[in-house]
């Protein structure tokens, strides 16, 4: 019988090496140290910063969250202080942060991103850059780039170009016809990673004053509610491109406890994000790793490497009457 103390959780993504699968979604927990009297960081496989973006950004007029039934509305709108002020103030930061940290690149332009990544890709603090194509709260970049296959490409294959050192990833968006299709485009155009997903472009609506809650009128719908989806879209990636590419899959969306962490695992992730869920419970990716572990001991079990991609699927066609 395996013992839970013989559990070795450590996973890579890419060149770098998590000591757990359970890492932060970007977004959720600021630059860094803002969690740093909450979590214990060193039992998180990776922390995600926000998006940076090369301008200092104010970000959408309040109100920009609203909660939802299983879920979190969020219009913040890349609210972030600048390329220039992250180096200055927030770098020398994340060297007390004891895990690999991986920074959120966003921009309005490619010529953004591009500038932006390959700054950044210098900065040794830094393990990995992932880059949001995917973000439904801004007018420009963001998720217009992350629905057509032909835009991710060449936006991927601009920033790959200057990224020589960090681990490059691309967080997809949920809100195309088929997730495949800028899936490949990122993997062809150079990405090491893939992470999927991020929100779902939602409404809520004041009933009294007969107006969006939203300042922004829409935001991103995240939480439990949108799990069953992102679980469908993690597994037809890993099934119809990752798992014969070998391209690793951070996988997103509603994880609050152990189990929903084990299910993406199976549907094929290789990590698994934990974002929402910090606003209820900041020390969720520790709670996490250490109900994976049990779960793994007790099925003799030594590795996550043991579950992942082991979704059992009928084959077409065969059914039990």
């Amino acid at each position: 019988m395996v013992k839970k103390q013989d559990v070795d959780l450590q996973v890579k993504l890419g060149s770098v090496g998590l000591a757990t699968p359970i890492v932060t979604c970007s977004g959720t927990s600021g630059y860094g140290l803002e969690y740093a009297e909450l979590t214990d960081f060193s039992a998180v496989g990776a922390f995600f910063t926000k998006s940076i973006t090369l301008e200092e950004r104010k970000g959408n007029p309040p109100p920009r969250v609203v909660e939802t039934r299983a879920g979190l509305l969020n219009a913040i709108g890349l609210a972030n202080v600048g390329l220039e002020r992250f180096i200055k103030e927030k770098v020398p930061q994340l060297k007390q942060i004891p895990c690999p940290v991986f920074v959120n690149v966003a921009g309005r332009t490619i010529d953004e991103y591009r500038e932006v990544a390959e700054r950044l890709d210098e900065v040794e603090e830094i393990s990995g850059l992932e880059v949001n194509i995917s973000c439904p709260n801004v007018q420009e970049g963001g998720m217009s780039f992350g629905t057509d296959a032909r835009e991710v490409s060449r936006l991927v294959s601009a920033v790959r170009q200057v990224v020589k050192r960090c681990t490059l990833v691309v967080k997809l968006t949920p809100n195309v016809t088929d997730i495949l299709e800028p899936a490949r485009a990122a993997v062809e155009a150079g990405a090491q990673c893939l992470s999927l997903v991020n929100t779902f472009t939602s409404l809520a609506i004041d009933i009294e004053q007969h107006k969006p809650v939203l300042a922004n009128v829409t935001g991103g719908l995240s939480g439990p509610a949108i799990k069953p989806i992102a679980l469908y879209m993690v597994h037809r990636v890993y099934t119809e491109l990752c798992r014969d590419a070998g391209i690793p899959i951070i996988g997103m969306g509603g994880v609050q406890f152990g189990t929903d962490a084990i299910e993406f695992l199976l549907a094929g992730a290789t990590a698994v994000g934990v974002g929402t869920a910090l606003f209820v419970e900041p020390n969720t990716p520790k709670i996490l790793a250490e109900e994976l572990r049990g779960y793994l001991a007790e099925r003799d079990m030594t590795a996550p490497v043991a579950i992942i991609g082991k979704l059992q699927v009928p084959e077409k066609g065969s059914s039990e009457l």
